[in-house]
């Protein structure tokens, strides 16, 4: 069997793609592949977003997986959603309601058909068609292929904390699946700054009321998303697309996400939480973690010192380019052209080569510093299906 397309990743950015090639009628469900290591669409999205407790996305309701931007709205009112389930000016739709109709979506396209678990470990070429391998010892084979690949299994964690053995059930990375909230032990500190610290610490505050403390290393960035809107589109693509020098591009990403930022009501919420002392807020760099006689956990903050008895890390992920070494042999194996920061170079069409397209943080440097958000999936999806 030769498949038309084959997506390599079936999260917001695989769907995404999924989504706007069978709606434009460019595939149909049979003769599409998409190769995920869950047993669902959107598994680890789901997962990740509910475990810090988010209610509401971050994003307007226009960005979503469906081609027709007021999709969700429109399934809103069809479903009787209360308009509380849209918050603020920008009218960010619920977790719940978005990813119920993003499911909806999904499963009214028939995509569960196209669905391949299993994770990917080459990619070869046969003569016109693309081979992709994938550790069961299957090989699919298809014409096209598009690269969704995100870097969420690349938790970083900061180097002060190899100094002591890490036991899952008093230090984690908030989205490392084996850490586990039920086993912590109180008081506990949670390391970061941004929305994911601030969702991870209003939900462990209800649980252990007075018991969790935030160690973050600036004051709050209040952003209310995490780039300008002028990046959706010419305000700043414009100049943007002018730029020829790659490693100038990486520049501009860089200074346009408000990393580590996290939107006004959250900032409040935790504003109040802290005058309620429900939570306590620690501004620094963590210099060290030692263990201390009752085994408690003893961290350097600049000039104090915070004990506890467990750490969540909500401290993001490494910039690493995604793939690990199977992408890295195809770029070897096919010379495909990366920039000094490891990220491919691709065609405005988001082509790296003929007929193998990237999409997520690969598209980055062709899409900007929007490429890895919903807003980037929807352009990353508009260019391929576009350009076919």
């Amino acid at each position: 069997m030769v498949y038309d397309w084959i997506i390599v990743g079936g999260g917001i950015q695989g769907s995404t793609i999924a989504a706007f090639l069978v709606k434009n009628n460019k595939v149909s469900t049979d003769k599409l592949r998409i190769i995920d290591p869950h047993e669902m669409p959107l598994f680890k999205w789901t997962k990740s977003t509910g475990r810090i407790g988010m209610k509401f996305l971050r994003s307007p309701f226009v960005h979503h997986l469906d081609v027709d931007p007021f999709s969700l709205r429109s399934y809103a009112a069809n479903h009787l959603w209360k308009k509380s389930e849209f918050y603020g000016v920008y009218k960010r739709p619920s977790l719940e309601m978005f990813n119920e109709h993003s499911q909806t979506l999904l499963q009214g396209l028939g995509l569960g058909a196209s669905w391949h678990q299993g994770y990917v470990n080459g990619l070869d070429r046969e003569g016109s068609y693309w081979s992709v391998r994938t550790d069961g010892g299957e090989r699919l084979k298809s014409k096209k292929v598009v690269l969704a690949l995100s870097i969420n299994d690349q938790l970083q964690v900061p180097e002060w904390a190899d100094s002591i053995k890490q036991d899952l059930n008093r230090m984690f990375h908030i989205f490392d699946e084996a850490g586990d909230f039920s086993e912590l032990k109180m008081p506990v500190a949670v390391i970061g700054g941004g929305i994911t610290a601030a969702h991870t610490v209003i939900k462990l505050s209800a649980l252990y009321p007075g018991q969790v403390t935030l160690i973050k290393r600036h004051p709050f960035k209040v952003c209310d998303f995490d780039s300008d809107p002028g990046w959706l589109g010419p305000k700043y693509q414009k100049t943007y697309q002018r730029i020829t020098d790659y490693c100038e591009r990486r520049e501009v990403i860089k200074k346009a996400r408000n990393r580590g930022s996290l939107p006004s009501e959250l900032f409040h919420k935790l504003r109040k939480l802290e005058n309620d002392q429900t939570i306590k807020l620690a501004d620094g760099e963590v210099t060290s973690v030692k263990e201390g006689e009752s085994q408690e956990l003893i961290l350097s903050v600049d000039m104090q010192e915070i004990k506890v008895q467990s750490i969540v890390f909500a401290t993001g992920f490494r910039p690493s380019r995604p793939g690990g070494s199977w992408l890295e042999k195809a770029i070897e194996m096919f010379g495909l052209p990366c920039a000094k920061c490891g990220y491919p170079i691709v065609s405005q069409s988001l082509e790296w080569c003929p007929h193998l397209y990237v999409t997520g943080p690969l598209a980055e440097l062709e899409i900007g510093p929007i490429a890895r958000n919903i807003s980037g999936a929807r352009q990353a999806a508009e260019r391929i299906v576009q350009s076919i």
